[in-house]
């Protein structure tokens, strides 16, 4: 396994490719080793071979792919515990993905819990901010898909009753401001959730605090605005996941 390790790692060196005896050399393996190894890993689909040099194949990439992907949602995991503990809120990561509401990443702690999923986040988009916030940046024709599909329906008493009030809302929502929610999902919990851009992916960042305290809900919310918007331009912070 190592020396086939050390064959990829090799050939990844090499855009265009490279033969067996310099990948051989350059992994430190004798050619009859190198040559059964670059065969297997041929076989696999993990390297190609074409016009007497091998280049990556498509298992490769998608290993390097999900690879990737860990790195990039360990580094969303790290931000949302640093502003959990920063603030002292839970804190939420959200895109909307092929037509779903997809809740990526929770941050919080045993003293400030995240609202439990008692009804299907997906489902239920027009009721918590997380889904309002992601809407909002739906054109009309995504929304009206979205809503065939899980119409709104009452959640709590302070739920928004039917599709065109709920369209009416999403259009008065500024572009750029959080989107706030009072109890309409969860009772006892008041939520906020801020919109990030990045090309055509809609995503969102959310925090949420009992109601008891939601004089907090607003200063919290722009703070991590604040804090977001350093961390998209330092860090190139990635949310296509």
């Amino acid at each position: 396994m190592q020396r086939a390790m050390r064959l990829l790692e090799a050939a990844s060196a090499h855009q265009e490719g490279a033969p067996a005896k310099q990948l051989a050399r350059e992994a430190g393996l004798a050619l009859p080793t190198a040559y059964h190894l670059l065969r297997t890993l041929t076989h696999e689909g993990y390297l190609c071979r074409e016009k007497g040099v091998f280049v990556l194949g498509e298992a490769a990439e998608r290993l390097s792919a999900s690879g990737a992907q860990q790195n990039r949602r360990g580094m969303i995991g790290e931000a949302l515990e640093h502003w959990r503990d920063s603030i002292g809120v839970p804190v939420y990561f959200a895109v909307y993905r092929e037509g779903e509401i997809e809740v990526v990443a929770v941050a919080d702690t045993p003293g400030n819990p995240a609202v439990e999923e008692w009804a299907d986040f997906r489902e239920t988009g027009h009721a918590h901010a997380i889904g309002q916030c992601l809407l909002a940046q739906l054109d009309d024709e995504q929304r009206q898909d979205h809503l065939s599909r899980y119409p709104v329906q009452s959640i709590t008493r302070y739920s928004v009753r039917d599709d065109r009030s709920f369209m009416r809302r999403l259009d008065g929502m500024g572009r750029m401001k959080p989107v706030v929610e009072r109890q309409e999902y969860a009772l006892g919990t008041v939520c906020a959730a801020i919109p990030i851009t990045a090309g055509n992916t809609a995503a969102t960042m959310a925090i949420s605090v009992p109601a008891y305290q939601a004089d907090r809900l607003l200063p919290a919310a722009e703070r991590l605005q604040n804090e977001l918007g350093r961390l998209l331009g330092t860090l190139a912070f990635s949310i296509s996941i």
